[in-house]
């Protein structure tokens, strides 16, 4: 058993030795777009997708494959688990039945207007699922939390990055657009705060855009989006049983994989004990930060395993497909925003 353990460990070794070219890479796109977005203004998930894009030449790299794939794949798990130590089951009280409503409301109705346009425009369901729930949930870090229960595929993880490099793209002219637009509306701090938070795919953004008109409404819209977020949990585990019930594949050892992965199952407890107040704001603060970084290492290694070429092939469809998703949250939260007005008249 010893000599067992002997020569296991140099094979460990020689093992992490490659993944760590690719993990490396990864990671020093990441902290380039981390500075650029820090000292320059603009997203940090789009300049890692770009950037990231620039060293396509590298994915087929023997040396860095491997460390590209685990951070493509694995790693994203272990940030969206992270997530979960962001959720306050209390701030649900704080939006009324009425904003509570409207936001569930935009996440189910973005997600199947994503799959019938999606099937309008002839494209393949799951780019309409992964725009739809980007879109509807919480913009970058639904759609990687989306696409780990899907099918592992080089199509799925196209369909991915299209979606990241769009939502980002969209995202950013909301955050810049839609306080012009709350302003001509005249809408009040928790009107805002409500339109916002429900409309604005990634949270960044949402802060963004809340605190160009003022603090009270970026706290307003904070709140909205942070339950769009919890959202991410229930619409995951759907699909994750969705597919499982589809595809119950048998791996090679004979193991079958988990009907609810275990990222999924993480991220629901660091929610629960949130939600208890039984984890400290260090803690969470840490844990936030983290999974922000695996995110965005992540989204590097997909933006370095996509071609343009291959993503040009697409066509204009999907860009179609997510301004008509953008534009129909934003509708779907202002008639919601006036619908409640009317209510509390």
């Amino acid at each position: 058993m010893a000599s067992t353990n002997t020569l296991s460990l140099p094979l460990r070794l020689t093992q992490a030795q490659g993944l760590l070219p690719g993990i490396m890479l990864c990671s020093v796109i990441a902290i380039t777009a981390t500075f650029v977005s820090e000292h320059y203004g603009g997203p940090q998930f789009l300049y890692a997708l770009l950037i990231g894009i620039a060293f396509h030449f590298l994915a087929d790299s023997p040396k860095c494959q491997a460390g590209i794939e685990l951070s493509a794949k694995k790693l994203v798990r272990f940030g969206v688990a992270l997530l979960g130590a962001r959720i306050v089951a209390s701030d649900v009280s704080d939006l009324g039945l009425m904003g509570v409503a409207a936001l569930i409301g935009a996440v189910a109705l973005t997600i199947g207007f994503g799959l019938l346009m999606a099937r309008l425009l002839g494209l393949p369901p799951m780019l309409g699922l992964l725009s739809g729930g980007g879109t509807g949930i919480c913009g970058i870090s639904a759609t990687l939390a989306i696409s780990a229960t899907l099918p592992s595929n080089r199509e799925n993880e196209r369909y991915t990055l299209l979606t990241a490099i769009g939502i980002a793209i969209f995202s950013t002219a909301a955050m810049v657009l839609y306080p012009l637009l709350v302003k001509k509306l005249g809408l009040s701090t928790a009107e805002a705060g409500l339109f916002l938070g429900g409309s604005i795919h990634d949270v960044a953004q949402v802060v963004g855009a809340g605190l160009i008109l003022s603090p009270k409404v970026g706290d307003a819209a904070t709140l909205a989006k942070m339950f769009r977020v919890a959202m991410l949990m229930p619409v995951v585990v759907i699909l994750a049983l969705t597919f499982h019930a589809k595809h119950k594949s048998v791996s090679a050892s004979g193991s079958r994989n988990p009907v609810i992965p275990l990222f999924l199952l993480a991220f629901a407890a660091l929610a629960t004990l949130n939600s208890l107040g039984l984890l400290p704001a260090l803690m969470v603060e840490t844990s936030s930060t983290l999974s922000r970084w695996c995110l965005v290492i992540s989204i590097s290694a997909l933006g370095v395993k996509t071609s343009l070429e291959k993503l040009a092939e697409l066509g204009w469809k999907p860009i179609l497909l997510m301004s008509s998703e953008a534009v129909f949250i934003a509708s779907y939260m202002l008639l919601m925003v006036y619908l409640n007005r009317l209510v509390n008249a």
